[in-house]
């Protein structure tokens, strides 16, 4: 499914997901993906409750097996010269949706699906935000109806508490990887989130 890919993996700054996308790299490199992690300036950066930026980066590398792309410039090849066959962004935050909807690539991760769909090859997101159904609503529907950009299937995470948030079920990488290589969307797109 999966064997021989090489699968870029754009972390954002969704601190409270990362301790369940650790598993998944594990999942992807079972799957036979070499993962290239990429990351955004703040998760670099910022110590939070969920851990410091060293210690994440930490385990990120000892996960992949590979130094993380921390830069636009170390994003960039991505493109012309050491492309991926596809690029998963998760997890994915608002700020990081908006922008990318509306094709501003200031930041590593941008700047490696950007040269990823330069290269007509697909982009996976998996959101994790708490305004998607919310001002972000109109960035979700731009990135639903791009070409070659597809999602981990979402739901919302506390429908009473956060009714405008959402978040995709991570543990379902593999199988939506695998579609977004064929071009098509892992269904059903819109799930119950447990």
């Amino acid at each position: 499914m999966l064997k021989g890919k090489r699968i870029g993996l754009g972390i954002t700054a969704s601190h409270c997901t990362y301790e369940e996308i650790i598993p998944v790299i594990t999942a992807l490199k079972d799957a036979g993906a070499a993962v290239v992690p990429v990351i955004t300036h703040s998760v670099l950066t910022a110590a939070t409750r969920f851990g410091t930026g060293e210690e994440w980066i930490e385990r990120i590398e000892k996960a992949t097996g590979e130094k993380v792309i921390s830069t636009i410039v170390g994003a960039e090849p991505f493109g012309p010269k050491t492309p991926v066959d596809c690029m998963v962004i998760a997890p994915m935050t608002g700020n990081s949706m908006s922008r990318f909807a509306n094709a501003a690539t200031d930041s590593p991760v941008l700047m490696a699906a950007k040269a990823t769909l330069r290269n007509d090859s697909p982009v996976l997101i998996g959101i994790s935000t708490n305004d998607a159904l919310g001002l972000n609503a109109m960035n979700l529907m731009k990135l639903l109806n791009m070409k070659n950009v597809f999602f981990i299937p979402f739901g919302q995470d506390d429908p009473l508490k956060k009714p405008n948030s959402l978040i995709s079920d991570f543990t379902l990488m593999v199988p939506a990887a695998a579609a977004a290589l064929e071009k098509r969307q892992l269904q059903p797109l819109l799930i119950i989130h447990n």
